[in-house]
């Protein structure tokens, strides 16, 4: 039975199944990390599909289920405990497939990115996003992530793609995009899930970049840039950025960014400019 306090929504579709493990762009040899695997429907395609599995699950039951399904099988390996915590950086090249919960969708994204830049913890607090690091404990190793393939609540798919100029377009778009090519490729109704979710999810994928998108030469100061302007995104450029102080317009002059623009109109180009002249101390 699926626990509500975990946000469990099952899938058992097989032709939807296998459709995402299609999106996933998979190869024989890959290492895929699941997240969630449930009552392992989706375990077993892609077991099926490549040369390892790692699925990780919090819910003791299933993952007992799965630990007793799986124990004669070299190829997949069932973690009990929380995909928040696991050990990414220990892994070589891998692939993620998953069917989040909806409420730790964005911990999830950016925890699999934290390595991929050594100042996403500025994002703490932002959307629920949780600390990345202990306090005192830093870790400047880098995971391997290639992809993920993430089922998820469609709203939440369509920020993550979203462009500049539209209400979807925020701070976890720009993140997102900084790291990695995002693609929403399919709805799922609703009603292709038990116990029913209250909106339809989306398939997602996102191929991880070699380098970010841009060039900047402040990455911690673009990330508190953005973080700031999206603090207050109702509001002009000119008064959302007042609290880095000094002569604000000054700034965005240099920036060649007029002042009277919001923050969802600007690019992720248009924000490594502020960050690149930034010079009010």
């Amino acid at each position: 039975m699926a626990k509500k306090r975990l946000g469990q929504h099952f899938l058992s579709d097989p032709s939807i199944l296998k459709r995402i493990v299609g999106t996933a762009r998979l190869e024989p040899e890959d290492l895929v990390v699941e997240i969630g695997p449930g009552p392992g429907r989706l375990t077993r395609i892609l077991a099926g599909a490549v040369r390892r599995v790692i699925a990780i699950e919090l819910d003791e039951a299933l993952y007992r289920a799965l630990r007793d399904e799986y124990a004669q099988e070299e190829n997949v390996e069932v973690v009990y405990g929380d995909a928040l915590e696991y050990p990414y950086e220990d892994l070589p090249e891998f692939k993620v497939v998953a069917n989040i919960p909806y409420y730790i969708t964005t911990p999830i994204i950016f925890r699999l990115l934290e390595k991929k830049s050594a100042h996403l913890n500025m994002l703490k607090g932002v959307q629920g996003i949780p600390p990345l690091e202990k306090e005192g404990m830093p870790d400047f190793r880098t995971n391997r992530l290639k992809s993920m393939t993430l089922t998820i609540q469609k709203e939440v798919a369509e920020r993550i793609v979203a462009r500049p100029g539209g209400k979807d377009y925020g701070v976890l778009s720009i993140m997102v995009q900084y790291l990695g090519d995002p693609e929403l490729k399919f709805i799922i109704p609703k009603q292709a899930f038990r116990p029913v979710p209250k909106v339809d999810s989306a398939v997602i994928y996102i191929r991880i970049r070699e380098h970010p998108a841009v060039n900047v030469r402040d990455e911690e100061q673009f990330f508190r840039i953005v973080r700031t302007a999206f603090s207050q995104r109702r509001k002009m450029l000119s008064n959302s950025l007042k609290s880095f102080g000094g002569d604000v317009k000054e700034w965005l002059d240099r920036a060649e960014i007029e002042g009277v623009r919001r923050p969802e109109t600007l690019s992720i180009g248009d924000f490594v400019r502020l960050a690149d002249t930034f010079e009010i101390s």
